[in-house]
């Protein structure tokens, strides 16, 4: 599955990178996600599942020259995007690697102050699995913030969800099903929830918002 995963994103990269530059309203969004890590001048911050590295101008932002980002993502192609995203930037630094393993025993300070993961969670086998590895990997009063993308529920929600079902299966590789046995709009939000409510668990202070019509979940919680 993970190679088949690559494969697909590897494939559809540029597509994949102008919607997540050019999507009207997400570049508002990715800041608001920057925000949320709490960030100051000179801290360091690790992107889970960086993409094309289309948060991490915002995150560098945040963190000025003297702070340190760093974006791990599993597929080269897309690798090669934020590289050259982040090219002028000496203080931004891309690793290949999984978001549950990630490459960072020799990469990264002593304390890691935040932990960013957008549209990424649903991917993984054991969410909530991940979102306490990344709360252990944050230093204290360190951050981790989630932003996903899951069916709306707000009163307006059966034509939104409609189309946002279609955008599951549109971009849930090999995307050659029609029907499923296990709904992947299901799947993807049962996995949402349980990321989610981990982190809301193993936070001491939590905020919580939602986007786009109630289908992105942003949630920041701070640690103790």
């Amino acid at each position: 599955m993970a190679t088949e995963s690559q494969e697909f994103y590897g494939r559809w990269a540029r597509l994949y990178d102008l919607i997540a530059r050019r999507t009207p309203g997400i570049a508002q969004l990715r800041r608001r996600a920057a925000a949320a890590c709490r960030l100051e001048f000179g801290d360091t911050v690790v992107e889970m599942g960086c993409g094309t590295g289309a948060n991490l101008p915002f995150l560098r932002e945040r963190v000025g020259p003297e702070g340190t980002v760093i974006g791990i993502d599993f597929t080269r192609p897309v690798l090669e995007r934020a590289r050259a995203a982040t090219a002028d930037y000496d203080n931004v630094y891309v690793l290949q690697g999984d978001a549950t393993q990630p490459p960072l025993a020799a990469d990264t300070p002593d304390e890691i102050d935040a932990v960013l993961a957008t549209f990424v969670v649903g991917m993984l086998a054991a969410p909530a699995g991940a979102v306490d590895d990344w709360c252990d990997l944050v230093g204290p009063d360190g951050t981790v913030v989630l932003a996903n993308a899951a069916p709306s529920r707000e009163w307006y929600a059966p034509p939104v969800n409609a189309v946002f079902r279609a955008i599951v299966v549109l971009s849930t590789p090999p995307t050659t099903q029609l029907r499923y046995e296990d709904d992947p709009a299901r799947r993807l939000e049962q996995k949402i929830d349980a990321a989610h409510t981990r982190l809301r668990e193993r936070a001491v202070a939590v905020a919580d918002e939602t986007h786009v019509f109630g289908v992105v979940r942003l949630t920041g919680g701070l640690l103790g």
